[in-house]
């Protein structure tokens, strides 16, 4: 039952909203300034600056140093699983960043939070009333004001963060479900040693199965060599690892601290912040988007409504 699970439905709010706040400064940041980098080399680079600055803030969360039985427990099957979940999302969300509008391709990830209502029903039992359901589709209904018919949404590339956000959603039940007892950075030292290490394989592959020139002309980010760094590249990938150390704590901080609908629901916060970066560096959202993310605050509203009501409802 979900009144076994602990519950803060404020605090996960907060965490989140901050979380896709640190996510959208990655993500814009990505798109400006490294997106003539290999996907691949971005994952590695990054992920190698980020793992020693992780094990220093785990050192201070245990004032000492780090206890390698809690290090070893960020990978154990449950907490690995959630971190190759959640990379597979990370991967799919860049792929297709560059060919798509920021707010494109997180409206089309943001239908996580379908899929996460879904499994906390299905599989946690969690209670999701029928406002919350409503709250659910009222938001599906803006992200499809935001993807519409015709537009660039429909290329083959939004299918990528699609399938992320099934990933994503799974990721997130894991980490309410079976995660609760781990520590927000001994998950996010799982998480970015594995982002790390998949972008050391997948190039590792590349570099024995050679992509034919036509592919590596077409998608050069994806499967091309990696570039040299310049000093500036090695600025902005080291500002990278630290948004991304601070957004995977927050979002495994989120998620165990309130129910996985809510906390999904709120991070459709994340849109407001993509349709803002996407004003300041290509132009601002139409009618229809405006439209769409006022409905996805509603649909924010009606959720947390619903939390609210069932956390008063549980026995203590």
């Amino acid at each position: 039952m979900s009144a076994a699970l602990p519950q803060n439905i404020r605090l996960g709010i907060s965490l989140i909203v901050f979380g896709a706040f640190v996510i959208s400064v990655q993500d814009v940041v990505f798109k400006t300034w490294a997106a003539h980098l290999n996907l691949w080399q971005v994952f590695a680079v990054r992920g190698f600056i980020a793992l020693p600055v992780l094990l220093i803030l785990i050192a201070i969360w245990q004032r000492g140093l780090p206890n390698l039985r809690e290090l070893a427990a960020g990978f154990a099957p449950w907490p690995l699983l959630r971190a190759a979940t959640f990379t597979f999302t990370l991967l799919a969300f860049y792929a297709a960043l560059p060919k798509l509008s920021l707010a494109t391709v997180g409206a089309a990830n943001y239908t996580a939070p379908l899929f996460v209502a879904m499994l906390s029903a299905l599989v946690i039992g969690e209670r999701v009333r029928a406002v919350g359901w409503a709250g659910i589709v009222l938001g599906f209904g803006g992200l499809l004001l935001l993807l519409r018919p015709g537009t660039d949404a429909f290329s083959p590339w939004v299918l990528l963060p699609v399938f992320g956000a099934m990933s994503y959603a799974v990721s997130h039940v894991i980490t309410r479900t079976k995660c609760q007892h781990l520590a927000p950075t001994t998950l996010s030292l799982a998480q970015n040693t594995l982002m790390m290490l998949s972008g050391f394989v997948i190039s590792g592959v590349f570099l024995l199965w050679q992509p034919s020139a036509e592919l590596i002309a077409a998608e050069p980010q994806i499967f091309g060599p990696w570039p040299n760094l310049e000093a500036q590249d090695y600025g902005i990938l080291t500002f990278m690892a630290l948004l991304t150390i601070l957004a995977s704590t927050l979002l495994a901080r989120a998620y165990q601290a309130a129910p996985p609908a809510t906390v999904a629901t709120f991070e459709y916060s994340y849109l407001i912040f993509a349709a803002f970066w996407d004003a300041l560096i290509a132009e601002l959202p139409d009618a229809l988007g405006f439209t769409g993310i006022a409905l996805i605050a509603l649909a924010g509203v009606l959720v947390v409504r619903t939390a609210s009501l069932l956390s008063d409802s549980t026995p203590s």
